[in-house]
């Protein structure tokens, strides 16, 4: 051989570099992508701690679809959640399980796991709403990644 490509040697190595340089336009680069907190409502909390799970319906007040983890941007986020208290000890009507907003200050890298806390500090009955609030129940390290928006 005389060192020289043939003409289909280069051909293929044309087409080689030119898929390379397609994927590596396809694939996310750092500048795609931002630090982000996470906000979690999947982990089920210590009842007898008087802690219950809640649903998240609003996010910033925008209608969400409840899901398990929301990645968010550092910085307040608020949270309107339903709580899904089930101790026996609750003896409120149906009308006073009301929504209730908890603002959350998102930090980069961590996570925070949200719930609804029983107050059992007296009886509540009738249309008493106070029988529960909104808490960030635990936090924790957790590395975080979202792609940034355009």
């Amino acid at each position: 051989m005389s060192g020289r490509l043939s003409w289909r040697d280069k051909t293929q190595t044309t087409a080689m570099c030119l898929a390379f340089a397609i994927l590596h336009g396809c694939a996310s680069s750092p500048d795609d992508t931002v630090v982000c907190g996470t906000v979690s409502s999947y982990l089920e909390p210590d009842n007898s701690a008087q802690l219950y799970r809640v649903v998240v319906t609003h996010l910033d007040g925008v209608p969400v679809i409840s899901r398990p983890n929301y990645r968010l941007t550092p910085g307040k986020h608020e949270f309107t959640v339903a709580e899904l208290i089930n101790a026996p000890e609750l003896k409120v009507s149906l009308a006073a399980r009301k929504v209730k907003v908890l603002t959350v200050d998102v930090s980069a890298e961590q996570r925070y796991h949200i719930a609804a806390q029983f107050n059992t500090d007296r009886i509540y009955i009738g249309r008493n709403t106070g029988y529960w609030q909104p808490i960030v129940w635990q936090t924790e390290s957790h590395q975080c990644e979202m792609k940034s928006e355009p």
